[in-house]
């Protein structure tokens, strides 16, 4: 066999000096992909499948062998070590045709390991041991690190409900700095786990909900936000866009944390990573979008502060996603008056807003038509309205709003626009609201 093994390599040698391709051997080859097996694994059919492969199949919901098709009697995937030893050896043989070293595959974690290590930290933390806590949840970082699978495996054994009821157990006596360290690691994981939109178990969505939403775990979360560095800063904002995105009642108790207007406009104004800044303006947008008496003081505190200027400095060079929610953000805050005031004293407000009309999504339009149909009806104002319109048909509104009608929209959107070229009408007289531009062949964009 030895002997055997050595005339092959000589052969495969020569073979690289005549400039030949290398082949694959046969049983070196999974039978679904069709590529060289890295983590080979048998089935109870005996057939060899490489383990990302087979797992893929049998997720799919498909109950039998792909070779023979007979209904497999057990998922076990049975590691075929003497199998993936050729193939690593025959790799390192071959490894001047390009090929990869294949490291030796980590052995995936089961369902019972993770069921036993998630009821001894419920247990640790029952007893608020932060050390043993540190130490499992750690242990479950590491697992999540070496594979997508032990991930799976971890949430469907219902982990997040798991982390999550542990965040708010350590944050419920408010001494955040002395279990600052085990918080901070617990949301590292919880945010792995995410979205809860996509988990499996309806208890454990609602259970991971009701811990991270708790009016302990919501201060804790800002004042990571506050306190911590950078890595701790984007998780905790990850968490509060997640927990605001699926139900308005955390926004609600959002709202009524002390500072939490200041924190999330200073992520605004001075950026210290693109994840937080998208996520801060989106939980803006859903702490306005609550019809309460504290959503009406945000607006006018987040006014104050200057956010009405900074949104329209913020659209104007955004990628498409956060262009969408600071005009979003901004449409809202033209519902206060003070909005409204320091909308019309900006000289970038129907500039930026009529741009943004057919130019970058329907959302985005959406938006911006509203936001200027607020700025429009402006009763106790009517100078300053008549100013505003002047000089959103200078910039070309009136065409963008007769070829919006043209292309198609949403009944409101549609409504809006129509409703803003009749009050337009009277400040059109000596203004040339089209230009010369033939748009016979003008499509969407979006």
């Amino acid at each position: 066999m030895v002997f055997s093994w050595k005339r092959k390599k000589a052969a495969d040698q020569e073979k690289l000096k005549k400039g030949e391709e290398l082949v694959i051997p046969n049983q070196f080859v999974c039978p679904i992909s069709l590529d060289l097996m890295k983590d080979p694994v048998s089935l109870s059919s005996g057939i060899t499948y490489d383990r990302e492969s087979i797992e893929t199949w049998l997720n799919g919901g498909n109950f039998t062998c792909p070779v023979t098709n007979q209904v497999l009697g057990s998922f076990d995937q049975i590691p075929n070590h003497s199998l993936r030893k050729m193939i690593q050896d025959w790799g390192v043989a071959n490894r001047n045709y390009g090929v990869e070293r294949i490291p030796t595959p980590r052995v995936p974690v089961s369902g019972i390991q993770v069921s036993e290590l998630l009821f001894i930290l419920e247990d640790s933390v029952r007893s608020l041991n932060g050390l043993r806590c540190l130490e499992l949840v750690q242990k479950v970082e590491k697992w999540g690190s070496e594979s997508e699978r032990n991930r799976l495996c971890v949430v469907s054994n219902g982990g997040i409900s798991v982390f999550a009821a542990a965040f708010d157990a350590f944050a419920r006596d408010n001494s955040f700095e002395s279990n600052a360290n085990l918080l901070e690691e617990i949301l590292s994981n919880v945010n792995w786990m995410f979205p809860l939109s996509q988990l499996h178990s309806l208890d454990h969505t609602e259970a991971a909900q009701a811990h991270l939403g708790s009016q302990d775990s919501l201060r804790c979360l800002v004042w990571l936000l506050k306190c911590r560095d950078l890595s701790a800063k984007k998780d905790s904002m990850i968490a509060l866009k997640e927990l605001v995105s699926l139900d308005q009642k955390h926004a609600e108790a959002l709202a009524t944390i002390e500072e939490v207007s200041e924190v999330l406009f200073r992520f605004v104004k001075e950026p210290i990573c693109p994840t937080i800044t998208k996520a801060s303006l989106m939980v803006i947008f859903h702490l306005l979008s609550s019809p309460s008496s504290t959503s009406m003081k945000i607006k006018s505190e987040l006014v104050k502060m200057g956010l009405v200027s900074l949104l329209l400095e913020v659209t104007v060079d955004s990628e498409r996603s956060t262009s969408e929610t600071a005009l979003g953000v901004f449409d809202m805050l033209c519902d206060c008056e003070e909005g409204k005031e320091e909308a019309y004293r900006n000289a970038l407000t129907s500039p930026v807003l009529v741009k943004k009309i057919l130019r970058v999504s329907e959302l985005a339009t959406q938006f911006s038509v509203s936001a200027i149909w607020k700025l429009s009806r402006h009763e106790k104002e009517r100078e300053k309205v008549n100013i505003f319109l002047v000089e959103a048909l200078q910039v070309g509104i009136f065409q963008k709003l007769v070829l919006l009608l043209q292309l198609g929209c949403g009944f409101v959107t549609k409504e809006k626009a129509t409703e803003l070229l009749k009050m337009m009408n009277p400040c059109r007289t000596g203004l040339e609201c089209v230009d010369s531009v033939d748009f016979n062949n003008l499509k969407r964009s979006f």
